[in-house]
């Protein structure tokens, strides 16, 4: 008689959060990595979802806490390199033309960045991980603006170290409790179906108002 595989604790989880804890599980620690590489370079996607997951998972045993810092930490430093060098490369305006056509994106989202960047200087790129929106985004500016590799590396890592650290430390605190994974991704699913309810509403709002604005005579 065979003895039964016990299940992952990701298999516990259900709906949209499930799927994401599944999803980690089975990519390891070097797939939360890609994550956040990901999640850099394509805001939308949410590491205030997965980087938790990715801390829970690590207390129950199936990833390695100190492994899971460090992939985070560097994908996430090497998409800010990225967007780094696209701006060094061919400059604010013709990054800003080229990314804002993506979906999701939009003009307002760069500009928002950029004049975080001019404002803050240099402290712009470590406080600037912390903020959503502005994080992945900051990074154009700084290359455009030919900001020193080895401050920008430096600041980047340390910014996103920090921000990565808290989730993934909220996320391994409540694995401690078992017993509340169903409750726990139950209640998140709720959060992340209303968060993208409330995001899509806001697209939708802001792409009317552009139209009229733009179809009002001047």
């Amino acid at each position: 008689m065979r003895t039964p595989i016990p299940s992952s604790p990701a298999d516990e989880m259900t709906g949209i959060v499930g799927f994401a804890a599944q999803s980690l599980d089975a990519l390891g620690e070097w797939g939360v990595g890609l994550f956040t590489l990901a999640e850099t370079v394509f805001p939308p996607i949410p590491s205030e979802v997965i980087l938790p997951l990715a801390g829970f998972l690590t207390r129950q045993g199936t990833m390695n806490l100190g492994l899971v810092l460090v992939t985070s930490t560097l994908g996430a430093y090497l998409g800010a390199l990225a967007l780094y060098f696209l701006g060094a490369k061919v400059g604010l305006e013709r990054s800003i033309r080229l990314l804002s056509r993506l979906p999701l994106m939009d003009r307002e989202d760069f500009e928002t960045a950029n004049d975080w960047f001019r404002r803050h200087g240099k402290s712009a790129i470590f406080f600037g991980r912390l903020l959503p929106g502005v994080r992945s985004l900051i990074s154009l500016p700084a290359g455009a603006q030919r900001m020193h590799l080895g401050t920008f590396s430096v600041l980047t890592i340390a910014g996103s170290g920090i921000w990565n650290g808290a989730l993934i430390g909220l996320g391994s605190v409540l694995g401690r409790q078992h017993s509340m994974v169903e409750q726990y991704s139950r209640y998140l699913n709720y959060a992340v179906y209303a968060g993208l309810a409330l995001f899509v509403a806001w697209l939708i709002v802001r792409y009317v108002r552009r139209r009229r604005a733009a179809e009002r005579p001047q």
